[in-house]
């Protein structure tokens, strides 16, 4: 069920086979944000990516809540370091347009 662009937390840990303690453990962690709607805990869809991404570490790798944490700060740093580079290269190209 989404509730406007929510997911459902119930449906996503019956789904994923995971318990809700842990989602919340996330939240109490900072990983991601609950927001509550109609008595309902969910997420936004725009974090869904990041909680799944969180799960597959956890049950696949079996990462604690730090170590995920530390690897999604650094994939966030990753990121930002890339649209850094492009905005870099953007820069660059303009440059020599305009040495021509």
């Amino acid at each position: 069920m989404q509730v406007e662009n929510m997911i459902v937390l119930n449906e996503f840990c019956s789904s994923h086979g995971i318990d809700i303690s842990f989602v919340q453990s996330l939240e109490d962690n900072g990983l991601i944000e609950i927001i509550i709607v109609d008595q309902a805990m969910c997420i936004t869809a725009e974090e869904l990516p990041r909680l799944e991404r969180i799960v597959r570490l956890h049950d696949e790798l079996d990462i604690n809540l730090e170590g995920i944490d530390v690897i999604n700060y650094l994939l966030q740093r990753i990121e930002e370091m890339r649209q850094e580079i492009i905005t870099l290269k953007n820069q660059l190209s303009f440059y020599r347009e305009e040495d021509k």
